[in-house]
């Protein structure tokens, strides 16, 4: 039998950006009227190999949908060895037996390497086409770097998602209004050397001060591992699941 959680196929995706070079030199002084650009369309490869763990009954129904969890991992456990990515959090989980209601994936980012939010959006345009996936419930949640990973992911497409978890990382403040409508609850710990509580807690102000209701756990004594507690409470799925949005859309 196939175990819980194992390595799907690779994504490769053709990331288009837009790149600004100067179409002739320009003097120092010059007035920035003068300064003449032109833009270049650029398509770079990037592959993303994640984790996949499907839940019981997923091959009985061709025709049911299902919500779907994405994980993202912390900086120590970037690169190419994919059995890393299950060291924390609902990977982890799931190696220890759990056995979830929902598609998980857990992406894995290159060595030294940030998580790339424009390649994780067509990443998921992908996968919505791959999975039954439910559009409505579509969620995220991530720690540390992945924290971090969740809020910005969150800030950049805000309608993607019917709720996030961030676990001890930090966003943008001023993009708080963006996530005013989106269902948040965010973990850190009281006494993270890593990064800081104030990462959490002025990203938690910035939502209020726009009018959202976003939810937060801070652990008194813990460091930075918060999400050891936060992924081990099933309170957090069961509120992640009870979420739903209208279908996706960017």
């Amino acid at each position: 039998m196939r175990p819980p959680l194992f390595p799907a196929a690779a994504f490769t995706l053709l990331l288009i950006t837009a790149v600004h070079s100067f179409a002739e030199p320009v003097a120092e002084n010059a007035p920035a009227s003068s300064q003449r650009r032109e833009a270049l369309t650029v398509t770079v490869p990037v592959t993303i190999n994640y984790l996949e763990a499907l839940p019981e009954g997923y091959g009985a129904d061709a025709k049911k949908r299902w919500p779907l969890v994405i994980f993202l991992h912390g900086s120590g456990e970037r690169g190419t060895d994919l059995q890393k990515v299950a060291k924390h959090g609902p990977p982890k989980r799931v190696e220890e037996g759990k056995a979830f209601p929902f598609i998980l994936l857990s992406p894995q980012c290159p060595a030294g390497q940030w998580w790339d939010i424009a390649a994780l959006d067509v990443w998921l345009d992908e996968v919505v086409r791959k999975y039954r996936v439910d559009p409505e419930r579509i969620y995220l949640t991530g720690l540390s770097m992945g924290g971090y990973g969740s809020w910005g992911w969150a800030q950049r497409s805000p309608k993607r998602f019917a709720a996030i978890v961030p676990v001890c990382g930090g966003g943008d403040p001023k993009q708080g209004a963006k996530l005013k409508d989106l269902p948040v609850w965010a973990f850190h710990g009281a006494k993270d050397p890593t990064v800081p509580l104030a990462r959490t807690e002025e990203m938690i102000a910035a939502i209020k001060e726009a009018g959202g209701e976003p939810r937060v756990t801070i652990y008194p004594e813990a460091a930075h591992d918060s999400w050891t507690a936060a992924y081990a409470d099933d309170e957090v799925f069961t509120w992640l699941l009870a979420q739903k949005r209208p279908a996706m859309g960017n």
